[in-house]
């Protein structure tokens, strides 16, 4: 799948998203260790902390499903630049895909590629946990 079918794909889902609050719609779409494709869209909630980004249920459908390593990721916004996941969606990109590749876009077509490794030098994981 190509870098533009796997935004495409984010595109899609985003059209899905719930965000009656903020109105900012994000979608993500993720290539797993098996080839195969997981989407997920941001699910708003009137208690602002039991939010749920699009990384995270993109992540959690594939998860559900078997997998546990993410090799590419995407997430499209409407912003410009395009915006980059959050700090707690880095760490958990992380844990399935240290050596993630992450594709952030905009609705407008601006497209930048970078991994995991470079938004999130020195990622935290179960080796640390590890005595």
């Amino acid at each position: 799948m190509t870098d533009a079918e796997l935004v495409a794909a984010a595109a899609a889902v985003r059209e899905r998203a719930y965000a009656p609050y903020s109105g900012f719609k994000v979608g993500a779409a993720l290539i797993a260790g098996s080839g195969k494709l997981y989407v997920g869209c941001n699910v708003e909630n009137a208690s602002y902390p039991l939010c749920v980004c699009a990384e995270r249920t993109a992540i959690g459908t594939a998860v559900a499903a078997g997998e546990t390593r993410i090799v590419r990721i995407a997430v499209i916004t409407d912003t410009e630049p395009p915006a980059s996941p959050c700090g707690g969606c880095r760490q958990v990109i992380w844990e399935f895909g240290p050596d993630a590749e992450v594709i952030v876009a905009s609705v407008s077509g601006l497209v930048q590629v970078t991994t995991i490794r470079t938004l999130l030098p020195a990622g935290f994981d179960g080796s640390a946990l590890l005595r």
